[in-house]
């Protein structure tokens, strides 16, 4: 820069870089397939859901078979004993158990995303669980006995 005259218009300032700038959209790509990456671990180690998938009449009460170990809460309501399972899946169903303390009816149906096991009887219920894993499954033996 000794004088002040252009020479083949050429200036002291370089003219802008006309390739786009690529470190913006490379961290966005690397945080996005980040994200996605660990979404899919997320899943590949989340336990599956809670699904009921056989219910037997059983001497005592009810025999279910769970693919996994089941987190029950008991209520009573209204006379009934109703089994809330969270997040859970099965067939709706329906039947009768002629045990010692009467006739039970029993039934699976769905609430929302739960599904509930409704015991109803002409006196009041109180039942007690007893789980085991066997074959792959969990057995959850449901004995039932008057209040």
């Amino acid at each position: 820069m000794q004088g002040s005259e252009h020479r083949d218009d050429r200036h002291s300032t370089p003219v802008e870089d006309p390739r786009p700038r690529l470190r913006w959209r490379f961290v966005g790509s690397v945080m996005l397939i980040a994200f996605l990456v660990g979404m899919m671990l997320g899943r590949l180690f989340d336990p599956p859901p809670l699904r009921i998938e056989d219910v037997e009449p059983w001497a005592e009460g009810l025999q279910l078979h769970f693919n996994r170990e089941p987190q029950a809460q008991a209520e009573p309501v209204g006379g009934a004993l109703v089994y809330r399972y969270e997040n859970a899946y099965g067939r709706e169903r329906k039947g009768q158990l002629n045990l010692a303390l009467g006739l039970v009816n029993w039934r699976v149906q769905r609430d929302g995303r739960d599904l509930l096991l409704v015991l109803v009887s002409p006196r009041p219920l109180a039942g007690q669980w007893h789980g085991a894993q066997e074959d792959g499954r969990w057995r959850a033996r449901l004995a039932l006995r008057p209040e």
